[in-house]
Formats: C-alpha cells, structure tokens, sequence
C-alpha cells in the first residue's frame, strides 16, 4: 500500500515517526512521511519519502503568544496562550494535509494534531485512516486529560476529558470548515467526522507502552495502547569523538536537555552549571531550541552537546534531567535511567506525573519552581538512590520486549485485506 503519514509539531511529534515508517517500509509498503520542512533531513536519511508540510513551530514559539504561553505555564492562562498559539498553526495544516495527500496514497496514518482535519481529506479521496497517536487524548476516569497533570477522580477526569476536547475541537472548526469547502465536501462537525470514522472501525493506535499508560477499561472498542514506535537513526552517522571521549574520561555523566523549549530564562544555563557542581556529578548540557550551554562551568566535567541519537548516548549515562516531552520520556525509559523531569507546558506535566508513578523519577520540579538547590538535590538522589536505577532497569526489559511498531504493521494489513489490496 501507498502510506501517508502526516504529523506537525516539535521533533518529538516526528521522530517517532520515522522508525514506524522504517517498518512499514520493510513490511513491504511504500510510505511517505509529511511534517514540517526542517525534519526533511531526518525523515529521508532513513530512507522514506517527504512532503512538506506549512508551519515552523519554533519561529511561532518566539512570537509574542509563544513567550506568553512559556511564562504562563500549565495553567489556565497557559490554555489560553496554548489556543491562539494553536490557531496560529493549525489554519495553516488543512491545505498542507491536502497538498501532501494529492500524488495520491492508498491510506493516512495521522497524529493527533493532523487527524481532525485529515479526515477530511481521507473522506475526499475515499481512502481509510488510522489513527497514529502519541498522546491518550479520548477522555477516560482512569487519568487526567493530557493538559493536566493531577487526577481529579473517575468523574473528574471524564469531565475535565471532555473539555479539553472541547477545547481542541475549538481550535480546528473554522478551519475545518474552510478546508471541506475548498475540498467540494458538504459542512459537517468535527465530532462527527470522528463517530464516522469509528463507524468504519478505522482503529486509533497509541504508541506508547501500556505498562507506562495503561489502557484505560472505559474507552470504546478501536482505541489501543499498542507500544512505543523508536525513532530511525540516520544511516552513517557517527558520534563526535570529543563527546566519545568525554564520556570514557570519567562516571557516567548526568545529561540535562529541554528539547523543543523556545526560549533560555535569564540564567538558565548557569543555573544548570551551579546544580551540576553542586551535586558532585559531570555533565552534558544538550543546547536544544533554547541553546542553553555550559560554556560558563569553566571546568572539563561539563560537555554543551547539539543532537545525538538517544539511542546511542543515553545507555552511557546516569540519569537524564528533560522538560518531560513524550520523546525525551520515552527515550529515557528504554534506556533504563532515572530522570528529573522540569515540565514546562502542553502534555509535559502528564508525563512526568507518569514517570512519578512509575518509581523512575527522584523529583519533579516544575519549571516555574526549579532551582539550583532542587535541582542539585534531584540529581543527588537519581544517581545515589538505587531504587530509581532498579526500577528503571526493570521498565526498560519489560519495553524491549513489545513490538509497537509490530502492532501498526498488523493494522495496515487488515486495512489493506479489507480493500482487496
């Protein structure tokens, strides 16, 4: 079959992609990958096809919605910097999903921020979706919506569910609306595009492991937790042999890296510099869209590193201090290390919640809240307290033995039997 992923976001929301696409290319499938213009890179190192998709998450996070949405938080104002941010994004999507959509695809395999509008365009060239989902977004009682990081109870967290997605269907109607009628179709609601899609029993599929989120009992038949989908390594790459050296010139080094946050708070990276000295530990200090550095440590037990592989570099390290992103999360549990997670916004404070839970994180410390002391003391504890180590090790033989990306295969084949293709 001719397979369309289609994503939008930061490079968590894509990198998972590209190794599900790397299987289902070696399933037999011809498959395309559409995300944002910077991952073309990634995505056609590991030998999958790339449309583009409109958008540039970073720039808009320097906008002026964007600076707002980091100071703000987790928190109602944050919500609302989170929906103007999400406007600013999502009307551009619809005709990008459609553009990429246009050389032709047998299905689309779509995010959860590309599925309310790729339906749409699934329904105008008669093809079958599934849904490829990185976040638990259906409302459940068993947890807290992803927005929100404390549990409010069986009723509290259905209700809270359900106004999120009411919040979400918000953000897509009016350019919902608008892409059906450049596509010729006849007006029709979100929620309804959903029930039809239901109605053809085209599955959602989660990648993320049930043993990190249970699958909860009371969402309907077609949602499943099938496993975490790992991202695609570059074919030739190669680590920098000054980081290799670093790495064997002592312990194991702590990692620190926020990703996909937009901007450094005034003294962040020396507020790193000081933890790090101040727990005793050697460090890599991961610059990230923040490019936050160690250049100020002034000593050689502190590394500032761009991207590499977490495959690669996290198995060598003690533990991993991140803003809690569902990538970094992810990564960091295969490799069976403790972590510090300082989330800062959207689903970041459900996954460190998560990895609270779990028994693999000897702190949370919201960003609003981190400090040297906090920090360091974290970072003490990840790395002296081995149960955090224990606990983690043991996470990661029980992910090394599901098969995520196994459970997609399975699913396009049904879809493909059910065509006759």
């Amino acid at each position: 079959m001719r397979l369309l992923i289609v994503t939008a976001g930061s490079r968590g929301d894509v990198a998972p992609y590209t190794g599900l696409g790397v299987r289902l290319r070696a399933a037999g499938h011809d498959v395309t990958l559409a995300a944002h213009e910077s991952f073309a890179k990634m995505i056609t190192g590991v030998g999958l096809g790339f449309r583009p998709m409109p958008g540039d998450l970073r720039a808009l996070q320097h906008t002026a919605s964007g600076q707002r949405l980091h100071r703000a938080g987790p928190t109602a104002r944050g919500l609302i910097e989170f929906v103007r941010l999400g406007h600013r994004l999502i009307d551009e999507l619809g005709d990008g999903i459609a553009a990429a959509a246009e050389p032709g695809a047998d299905a689309l395999l779509l995010s959860a921020t590309t599925a309310p509008l790729g339906y749409s365009v699934a329904e105008r060239h008669r093809i079958p979706t599934l849904g490829v989902f990185l976040q638990p977004i259906h409302p459940t009682g068993a947890f807290p919506p992803v927005m929100i990081a404390r549990s409010l109870g069986g009723w509290g967290n259905r209700t809270a569910g359900r106004l999120q997605l009411g919040v979400a269907r918000t953000i897509y109607a009016a350019p919902s609306r608008r892409l059906r009628a450049r596509l010729g179709l006849p007006p029709t609601s979100l929620a309804a595009l959903e029930r039809r899609s239901e109605a053809a029993h085209h599955p959602i599929l989660h990648g993320f492991s049930p043993t990190v989120v249970p699958r909860p009992t009371d969402w309907h038949p077609g949602l499943d937790v099938v496993g975490y989908w790992w991202p695609a390594t570059l074919s030739g790459w190669a680590p920098p042999p000054r980081l290799v050296d670093f790495i064997a010139a002592g312990p194991p080094p702590v990692l620190v890296g926020f990703g996909s946050m937009a901007s450094e708070r005034d003294g962040l990276s020396e507020l790193i510099v000081r933890a790090l000295h101040r727990a005793g530990v050697r460090g890599l200090i991961q610059s990230g869209w923040a490019g936050i550095s160690g250049a100020s440590a002034g000593s050689d037990t502190i590394m500032t590193i761009g991207d590499v592989p977490h495959e690669w570099l996290l198995p060598q390290l003690a533990a991993v201090v991140h803003h809690a992103g569902g990538g970094t999360t992810a990564a960091g549990l295969r490799a069976g290390l403790p972590a510090v997670p300082v989330p800062m916004l959207a689903d970041q404070p459900f996954w460190a919640a998560r990895l609270a839970a779990l028994g693999v994180a000897a702190d949370t410390i919201p960003a609003k809240q981190l400090s040297v002391d906090r920090l360091a003391a974290a970072i003490r504890a990840a790395v002296s307290q081995p149960a955090y180590a224990e606990r983690a090790r043991a996470l990661a033989a029980t992910l090394a033995a599901e098969d995520g990306a196994g459970a997609v295969v399975r699913a396009v084949e049904r879809v493909a039997r059910s065509r006759g293709g």
